[in-house]
């Protein structure tokens, strides 16, 4: 599927994995709306081909709005949904039990938000004109290798996570009669902004532990990897593993 003279929607768009991700859709000629929180728009850098919305991914208001503005001028073709939070926390710790409302606030980021804008996107893409083999777009959606093999304090995150993973055959299979696509990245450890506070010692620590190549993965990697997926016709219904063949230990 082409992108050139189509609209995309990235969650997550501001920075990290979403900014990288909005950044390579404008350089293919898409008219690129990243959806992204207030505070995390202010800090954003201006590209061309990359409109910033405000907009909370759990909020189906918020969502309808931020799906009409990208709809409004072109086709929407692509939806890739990179918003997500990472809190760690044991099930039991030092402070007792779990905080059930910090596991609550995970699953409806990062699963309930994925699955807001997928169900909504896909709403608005099922009216757009197919291309010549009965196409009408793709979906992206963001896991992690953590919905694997979830380490100590990741019990929230990993739920998460695994639940995008279920999410994908059957978000497929539904869509697959409108002519819209639907696959999985899950990524291992990516040198995002959440990394940046980390010393050097501990991220060189973190490379070690990965197969090869033994580095942390960049955001243009994963960007590069939506892309294809994007292009590839033939790919649904598949989660693809990023990850340099690291399998996470339990802490």
């Amino acid at each position: 599927m082409r992108v050139e003279g189509t609209a995309a929607i990235v969650t997550g768009g501001a920075s990290g994995l979403g900014g990288a991700t909005a950044a390579a859709l404008a350089s293919e000629g898409a008219r690129v709306y990243a959806v992204d929180l207030a505070t995390s728009i202010r800090s954003a850098p201006e590209v061309e081909g990359i409109t910033y919305v405000e907009a909370d991914v759990t909020d189906p208001e918020q969502v309808r709005a931020a799906v009409a503005a990208a709809s409004a001028d072109a086709p929407l073709r692509t939806v890739v949904n990179c918003a997500g939070i990472g809190p760690s926390a044991r099930i039991l710790g030092r402070k007792g039990v779990h905080d059930l409302a910090l596991y609550a606030k995970v699953i409806q980021v990062n699963l309930i938000g994925t699955f807001n804008m997928l169900a909504l996107a896909a709403e608005a893409i099922a009216q757009t004109e197919p291309d010549g083999d009965g196409q009408r777009g793709v979906i992206v959606n963001t896991a992690s290798v953590a919905a694997y093999e979830g380490q100590v304090g990741q019990a929230a995150y990993s739920s998460s996570k695994g639940g995008v993973v279920g999410l994908t055959l059957p978000a497929a299979r539904d869509l697959a009669q409108y002519g819209i696509r639907v696959n999985t990245v899950a990524p291992g450890i990516v040198d995002t902004p959440m990394l940046a506070t980390i010393s050097e010692e501990f991220r060189a620590g973190l490379a070690a532990g990965i197969p090869f190549p033994k580095r942390l993965a960049t955001p243009a990697e994963f960007a590069s990897l939506v892309l294809l997926i994007v292009g590839h016709d033939y790919l649904n219904g598949e989660t693809i593993r990023m990850d340099g063949a690291l399998r996470m230990a339990p802490r």
